[in-house]
């Protein structure tokens, strides 16, 4: 079965993480972030497997990361009032297994031979994992030190609205945006959004101009033939 959804490793991974970004359009924010969310990111973590299926130590580790993120979804469906280390397990969690994801999708646009629809994809995947890499710092860095980014909504009862907040403030400052609406306030959370905003121009400028280079070079390769 893996073996053939291979081939769409990246339009299913790429899907999975649209939905996760904006399935809270068409619901509830707080019905989304408790109950719709976290089957999403098991969705997004079962198509990131497939991005290391030719890698059978990575394959295992990651086949057993999903095995344990199910159990942490489960046990969070039936006991809701569970304690911080809680929350900080599938923090870190989460966090690893997009920072592996990310890196497995870096070197495989890097390796490509030809651009093509997959290297198109996996190009635009990447981006959107390092946001949700940066999300998942932002959220860790406000639970460990609360007020740590003014303009969110406070208080218990908004805590989803917090969280889709975050969200949105870790892709604004990955583009370098920053509309000013959500401001770091600590020095961790100032170096946290540096950090974010250097990554997302790394990225941006040194893999998708290789991308673009890869392209150029694969377009005259027939005229040098013909030659």
């Amino acid at each position: 079965m893996f073996e053939k959804l291979y081939p769409y490793r990246f339009e299913l991974f790429l899907t999975t993480q649209l939905l996760v970004l904006f399935g809270s359009i068409a619901m509830p924010i707080s019905w989304f972030e408790n109950w719709i969310m976290p089957l999403l990111l098991l969705l997004n973590i079962s198509s990131g497997i497939l991005l290391a299926f030719k890698k059978k130590r990575l394959f295992r580790f990651l086949l057993a990361f999903l095995a344990i993120s199910a159990l942490l979804v489960i046990t969070g469906f039936i006991n809701s009032a569970i304690d911080k280390n809680f929350n900080y397990a599938k923090l870190g969690s989460y966090f690893i297994f997009y920072a592996i994801v990310t890196v497995e999708i870096i070197k495989q646009v890097w390796k490509a031979k030809f651009v093509n629809k997959n290297v198109i994809l996996g190009l635009v995947s990447g981006y959107i994992s390092l946001g949700l890499l940066a999300f998942f710092l932002c959220l860790t860095i406000e639970i460990l030190y609360p007020n740590s980014f003014s303009g969110l909504a406070i208080g218990s009862a908004a805590t989803s609205e917090m969280t889709d907040q975050l969200m949105y403030y870790a892709y604004i400052t990955l583009m370098t945006i920053g509309y000013g609406d959500i401001l770091p306030v600590t020095a961790i959370a100032q170096k946290a959004s540096i950090f974010i905003g250097l990554i997302g121009q790394f990225y941006l400028v040194i893999l998708t101009a290789i991308v673009v280079g890869k392209y150029i070079n694969q377009l005259s390769q027939p005229d040098e033939k013909n030659r």
